[in-house]
């Protein structure tokens, strides 16, 4: 049974995560500061260790101490807004953070799969396609896109350098259960939330932006497809399709009028990831289609007010 450490594991993905891997009989580790994860959400069978990855004494004592086979790097500071407002943090937090969680795995001989970013990294261009490829040039349009792309030159750098073995994961805009209705990222579960308030759900822009929405299940299997195949990679993790914000309401079944609010500095109007790499390399593509994969985001939703202060359900079955 090998060990396996997650970075951010008390987080959306990262406690779905933690969940794929104990029904795989693994040995799991969750580090997280909480400072945007919640102890609640990471499995008995798990081990925690509250640590904030800018630690870096702390973070490499856990990973000595874990001895895992792999670390799943989820932690950061994905807000853009934040971002916008404090570059300095996004920055500690995300190259700084990363170069510690390297050099622990470097000192433990672990493997590295590293958990990025899609749009944000590519940016918007004229002569940039959609979907999206890995080999295309990454021009950030925020902070928080910047820092990630440092964040992916830093594993690649230690793969070269070390031969760390990495292998980047390049995220679309992941959904499902557990996701926060009531945080800054993770607009599925915000209108989720406002909806079942009796709220208008509230539109920066005129709610044609696109994004390419993926189901945290799908994305899970990403990172174990990854971890599997070959080290050295950057691989897309989407579906391949726009989807805007107006069909996201729609989807939901929301035939209100939402309220509009002016668009916010760093946003993209289009965004969508070309998956054909993934399929290539691991025979990856996502399964759950955006319908199912919003029902299961609303009831989860529903089933955390239903039980308040009780561990939420994840997109995984778990005893």
């Amino acid at each position: 049974m090998t060990t396996a450490l997650i970075t951010g594991g008390a987080g959306f993905i990262g406690s779905n995560l933690a969940d794929a891997l104990l029904l795989e009989g693994r040995e799991v580790h969750v580090v997280d500061d909480l400072s945007n994860g919640q102890r609640i959400r990471v499995p008995d069978a798990a081990a925690f260790h509250e640590i904030d990855i800018r630690d870096a004494t702390a973070l490499a004592a856990a990973v000595a101490e874990a001895r895992p086979a792999t670390i799943f790097h989820l932690a950061a500071q994905a807000d853009v807004r934040k971002a916008l407002e404090d570059p300095g943090h996004d920055a500690a937090v995300n190259v700084i953070g990363t170069i510690n969680v390297l050099e622990a795995a470097r000192a433990a001989g672990a493997r590295v799969v590293f958990a990025s970013t899609g749009g944000a990294g590519y940016g918007e261009y004229e002569e940039l396609p959609i979907p999206t490829p890995e080999t295309c040039e990454t021009r950030p349009m925020s902070h928080y896109g910047m820092s990630k792309m440092a964040g992916e030159g830093y594993c690649h750098l230690y793969g070269r350098l070390y031969g760390v073995p990495v292998t980047v994961l390049r995220l679309g805009n992941v959904y499902g259960p557990r996701q926060d209705p009531h945080g800054e990222a993770g607009v599925v579960a915000i209108f989720c939330g406002r909806i079942l308030d009796g709220q208008r759900p509230r539109i920066f822009g005129d709610g044609l932006q696109t994004r390419d929405y993926v189901y945290v299940g799908d994305v899970v299997r990403a990172f174990l497809a990854a971890e599997a195949g070959e080290p050295g990679e950057t691989v897309n993790v989407g579906c391949g399709a726009e989807v805007s914000v107006l069909d996201l309401l729609e989807g939901l079944g929301y035939d209100g009028e939402p309220e509009f609010a002016p668009p916010r500095q760093g946003e993209l109007q289009r965004s969508a990831l070309d998956p054909a790499k993934a399929g290539r390399l691991y025979g990856w593509s996502a399964r759950t289609s955006l319908r199912d994969g919003l029902a299961a985001t609303r009831e989860s939703v529903i089933a955390a007010r239903r039980s308040p202060g009780s561990r939420p359900p994840g997109a995984f079955a778990t005893t």
